[in-house]
């Protein structure tokens, strides 16, 4: 079976570095593929073709909101160059 986010997300051309993802209980993580380390969230909403976006936090030890005044909902080709874009993601330790 072939899951077109995953399809998508593997086959996007991030200028920090090529991305794999694994679906995971109700979304997608999503890593870098030369280190391992996990990079984004994305999580479907209710509304077509759009997920949610979510970066690690350090300080909470979970996953958290994306957007810098909340939640942040794309569609998945603009949530993978806001991933690309924004360094919050590219942090993880």
């Amino acid at each position: 079976m072939t899951d077109p986010i995953i399809q998508r997300v593997e086959t996007f051309q991030c200028p920090r570095g090529k991305l794999v993802a694994e679906r995971r209980n109700r979304g997608y993580t999503l890593y870098h593929a030369q280190s391992g380390r996990p990079v984004a969230r994305l999580r479907p909403t209710t509304q077509d073709d759009r997920v949610e976006v979510l970066y690690w936090s350090l300080w909470k030890k979970a996953w958290t909101c994306g957007g810098p005044l909340g939640r942040a909902t794309f569609s998945i080709d603009r949530a993978l160059e806001f991933i690309a874009d924004q360094d919050i993601f590219w942090t993880v330790t």
